[in-house]
C-alpha cells in the first residue's frame, strides 16, 4: 500500500458540499473491492449512495487532496441513535491516520446533536480493525466480528436434521410481525443486541426486518431462500434469511431460534435448507457473518464447513450521562 500524504495536506468537507461527478470515481473502486475481496456486487449501495449525493440528502463528509475526492464516509441518524453507514477511501490514498480523520469528522458532529446518544459502525474495509486507534476512545466498545464463507457444494452435502414437531416452511410477508417477536425473544441479554441496538426492542426488529427485505445493504433479499421453523402449536420457532450479494455468491442475513426451542437441531436445518436453496439458484459461494464472542454460532457454522476471511469490528460509541462526563 502507498504511503497516504501527511494527514495536514488533507480537507474534510461535508458531503453535501460534493457533487456526484467528483465522487463516482472513488465509488467505482469501492465497488471493485467489494467484489474482488468479498464477491459482493456492491453496485445497488453505490448507486443509492450517488443518488442521494446528487440530491444533496446525505449527511457525511469527504476528503479532498488538492482539490480531489479521495475517500468518504456517510452517517444515518434516527432519534437517539446513528450509524455510519460506510467509510471508504482510495486504496492509494489509505491509511489508519486518514481514515480516522474521516471517523473523527463522523463521530463529533453526531456527538454535537445532544439528542444522539449512540453510534453504530460495522465497516469491512477498514484498516486494521481490531487493534486501530478510534476516535472518543474512552466511549467506544469495539466488538470483533467475522466474515465467513462457504463453497456452496459442501451445502448440497449436508445431511438433513431429523425434526419432530416442526413444520419448515419458506419464508412469507405474513410471519414479518411473528419474525420480529421472535428477534427480541431470541436476543434478549446476547451480546449481538450490545452491536445492533434493533434486537432489543419490537419497533426496532421491525425496522431491521424491513431494512433486510427493502434495501440492498446486505444483498437482494431472496424470499425463496429464505425459511421459517413453525412449532406444533403455530408459535414460530425460528428463521433463516437469505439474500444474493452478486450472481455468484449468497448471503445468509439472519439466523435465529427463539430460545425455548434452541438445541433441538433447528437451527441447523434452517442454515441447511438456505445454503441449498442458494445454491440451487447457481451461487457457487455463501458468506455471513458473526461475532466472534458467539461461540456456539461460530461453532455451527464451523461445523458445516464455513471458515473465516475477513476480521472486522462492530465499534459502538455510548455518550454516558452528564454526571459521568463531568468525571473525565
Amino acid at each position: 500500500m502507498a504511503a497516504a500524504p501527511n494527514v495536514s495536506a488533507w480537507e474534510v468537507v461535508e458531503l453535501r458540499s460534493v457533487a456526484a461527478a467528483e465522487l463516482a470515481p472513488v465509488l467505482e473502486q469501492e465497488v471493485a473491492e467489494w467484489r474482488e475481496s468479498l464477491n459482493w456486487d456492491f453496485r445497488p449501495s453505490a448507486d443509492l449512495v450517488l443518488r442521494f449525493v446528487a440530491s444533496q440528502a446525505l449527511a457525511g463528509y469527504a476528503l479532498r487532496l488538492a482539490g480531489a475526492v479521495s475517500g468518504y464516509t456517510y452517517v444515518v441518524s434516527e432519534a437517539r441513535k446513528a450509524v455510519i453507514g460506510d467509510l471508504y477511501l482510495l486504496r492509494e490514498r489509505r491509511s489508519v491516520d486518514n481514515e480516522n480523520l474521516l471517523l473523527t469528522a463522523a463521530v463529533e458532529s453526531l456527538f454535537a446533536n445532544p439528542c444522539v446518544r449512540r453510534i453504530e459502525s460495522q465497516l469491512l474495509l477498514l484498516s486494521r480493525p481490531l487493534d486501530r486507534p478510534l476516535p472518543l476512545p474512552y466511549w467506544v466498545t469495539r466488538y470483533p466480528r467475522r466474515f465467513l464463507a462457504l463453497d456452496a457444494l459442501c451445502a448440497v452435502r449436508l445431511p438433513p436434521a431429523i425434526l419432530r414437531g416442526f413444520d419448515l416452511l419458506p419464508w412469507d410477508e405474513q410471519y414479518t410481525e411473528a419474525a420480529a417477536r421472535l428477534i427480541t425473544a431470541a436476543y434478549q441479554g446476547h451480546i449481538d443486541s450490545r452491536v445492533n441496538d434493533q434486537y432489543r426492542s419490537l419497533a426496532g426488529a421491525r425496522r431491521f426486518l424491513f431494512n433486510v427485505v427493502q434495501y440492498p445493504g446486505c444483498g437482494v433479499f431472496l424470499p425463496g431462500a429464505s425459511f421459517v421453523a413453525v412449532a406444533s402449536n403455530g408459535q414460530l420457532a425460528g428463521l433463516c434469511l437469505a439474500s444474493r450479494l452478486s450472481a455468484e455468491a449468497g448471503h445468509i442475513t439472519q439466523i435465529c431460534v427463539d430460545p425455548r426451542f434452541q438445541g433441538l437441531g433447528v437451527g441447523y436445518e434452517l442454515l441447511r435448507r438456505s445454503l441449498r436453496a442458494l445454491a440451487a439458484r447457481g451461487c457457487q459461494r455463501i458468506t455471513l457473518s458473526v461475532t466472534t464472542a458467539n461461540r456456539a454460532a461460530v461453532a455451527l457454522y464451523e461445523r458445516v464447513g464455513f471458515e473465516t476471511v475477513r476480521e472486522f469490528a462492530a465499534c459502538v460509541w455510548e455518550r454516558p450521562h452528564q454526571e459521568d462526563i463531568l468525571k473525565l
